[in-house]
């Protein structure tokens, strides 16, 4: 349980208090009562499953020891910060990283470094193309801890848990053997997908912290039946949390923290040797993009030969500034002086996964997309309207072949604008 009387005061975290009105944050935060006993029954509620706790454990013995640890987020825009003021300081990853260094790292130190990696509006389906390159920052950072928080992002995941499954194998299997604990976020409708992901982290035997267990049930009572904190101080809109909000999910992984600390060692288990609940299909998939597209695959870039630099962004990790998301890009700018020509990606693949820019402005276009020679999708970056980062899948497929992938502005959109962010590819 925490409070002021366990390993970590969550009161007021380590920075100075802010004027509400300047950083927009409702006086509710300064006036919550975060140590009474009903707060810390719905932060107890929250812990859906401590797991196997030997990973974790040997994380928490590893911080005390003032080795370096890293704690990784990779999710949607709850993960990103949204609804938080400032973002990069009140999300709930970056006081979660507090939490942990606060309770586990040697008084002083500095141990601890967080990769805070969630982008707005965007399922696991691209969570597991990125993850090399946005978590493991291309081979450079190895995370001890990886929080996965997709729960009310992956209605849209074509693949149906498949790439999350995927990607919580592909955590679970880096070399170092990091602790991969699952998050549940909830929308202010009392929607998210745990009936479909918990079962994931179940099998695997997963710590599971869930927003959903720990905020609904209370929500619908009066101050005298027992509610803890409304939805209109825990919903910043209909999706996202106050800082109130983001510090309640925070609270609610540092208790996981505290029990697992609490907590003896578990025999040790083999997570990887058990069959996949819904499927490891995507576990091995990797990015292409203009970066390193040449050395993977031949490609024919055509009409599609420019840059686009108006792109998603996000503020990565403790930063106060946003990095665009899939720099490395072809883009389709139409242009009266040459010959329109489509482009072409020749790749041998089993699975393949175009990436492609949503946006809202009336300059940009559908393109069709034609696999070996037939038309297989047709990409509307106006269905989401809003400069965005969209997953789609092309094909699944259990073996692999030579494959042309064909893509080409609509009839009537070629005087439009389009944008291929990338692929994300299984050979």
């Amino acid at each position: 349980m925490i409070g002021n009387s366990g390993d970590v005061e969550l009161n007021q975290g380590t920075h100075a208090p802010r004027d509400p009105v300047q950083v927009g944050v409702s006086l509710v935060e300064a006036e919550f009562d975060y140590d009474s006993p009903s707060y810390l029954d719905l932060i107890d509620r929250s812990l859906l499953s401590a797991g196997n706790n030997t990973r974790l454990k040997r994380v928490i013995e590893k911080a005390k020891r003032g080795e370096p640890v890293v704690l990784a987020f990779i999710g949607g825009s709850i993960t990103h910060g949204a609804g938080a003021a400032p973002i990069h300081l009140q999300s709930y990853a970056y006081r979660s990283f507090e939490h942990f260094q606060r309770m586990f790292a040697p008084l002083g130190s500095n141990t601890v470094q967080l990769i805070k990696a969630g982008v707005g509006g965007t399922p696991s389906q691209l969570g597991v193309i990125r993850y090399e390159r946005d978590v493991l920052r291309d081979g450079s950072v190895q995370p001890d801890i990886v929080v996965i928080e997709f729960a009310v992002n992956d209605a849209d995941d074509e693949t149906r848990g498949n790439c999350y499954e995927s990607l919580v194998l592909k955590a679970l299997a880096s070399d170092n053997q990091p602790a991969v604990i699952l998050l549940f976020s909830v929308f202010e409708n009392d929607w998210n997908l745990q009936d479909r992901l918990a079962p994931v982290g179940f099998h695997y035997d997963l710590p599971m912290v869930s927003m959903k267990d720990a905020l609904v049930e209370q929500f619908r009572k009066t101050k005298d039946e027992g509610n803890v904190i409304t939805k209109a101080q825990y919903f910043h809109d209909i999706y996202h949390p106050t800082n109130v909000g983001h510090r309640i999910i925070a609270d609610a992984l540092a208790n996981l923290f505290q029990v697992t600390d609490r907590s003896p060692m578990d025999q040790e288990e083999n997570e990887l040797n058990r069959v996949p609940m819904i499927g490891n299909d995507y576990v091995n998939v990797q990015l292409i993009d203009r970066k390193n597209g040449e050395l993977i695959a031949r490609i024919d870039s055509g009409s599609f030969r420019h840059i686009d630099t108006e792109l998603q962004m996000a503020e990565m990790d403790d930063h106060d500034y946003a990095t665009p998301l899939f720099p490395n890009n072809w883009m389709y700018v139409p242009d009266d002086r040459a010959e329109v020509q489509g482009f072409k990606l020749h790749l041998r693949c089993s699975r393949l996964i175009l990436i492609f820019k949503d946006s809202d402005s009336d300059v940009f276009g559908t393109a069709h997309i034609k696999v070996d020679g037939e038309l297989a999708q047709q990409a509307d970056p106006h269905k989401v309207n809003w400069t965005h980062c969209h997953a789609m899948l092309l094909f699944s497929n259990q073996e692999a072949a030579d494959h042309i992938i064909e893509i080409d502005m609509a009839p009537g959109h070629e005087d439009k604008q389009f944008t291929i962010l990338g692929f994300g590819y299984v050979q």
